[in-house]
């Protein structure tokens, strides 16, 4: 079994910053890709950033230039530094793990809300 936990969300107001972490523990062997998803209300999970193992990054055009993916040296961390959030950033963020062979996991999720 594998387990994440993000920490980090949390309310700010429009052009603040946050940063969430995702921790993987448990049965992890060689994980090939770790990501960020959200998923707003009324409306369907999407990626907003991914990282390889080979460390190559992907961004969704709408957090491009505010958000920037990142994880530790031991490579079972990954952060979502958001800078400049708008109140359409305002969404559940999961953290997604693929480890090779293809599993899939994913953290329980933690709320960002952007507003005055």
């Amino acid at each position: 079994q594998v387990q994440l936990v993000e920490s980090g969300g949390g309310l700010v107001q429009p052009g603040g910053s946050l940063r969430l972490s995702c921790a993987a523990s448990g049965s992890i062997f060689v994980i090939n890709v770790m990501g960020w998803y959200r998923q707003a209300p009324g409306k369907q999970r999407e990626l907003v950033a991914a990282i390889a193992s080979g460390g190559t990054t992907n961004y969704a055009d709408s957090v491009k230039g505010r958000f920037i993916i990142s994880r530790d040296n031991a490579k079972t961390t990954v952060y979502l530094q958001m800078n400049n959030l708008k109140p359409e950033d305002t969404a559940v963020y999961y953290c997604k793990i693929i480890q090779r062979g293809g599993m899939n996991y994913w953290g329980k999720g933690t709320l960002v809300t952007v507003s005055s």
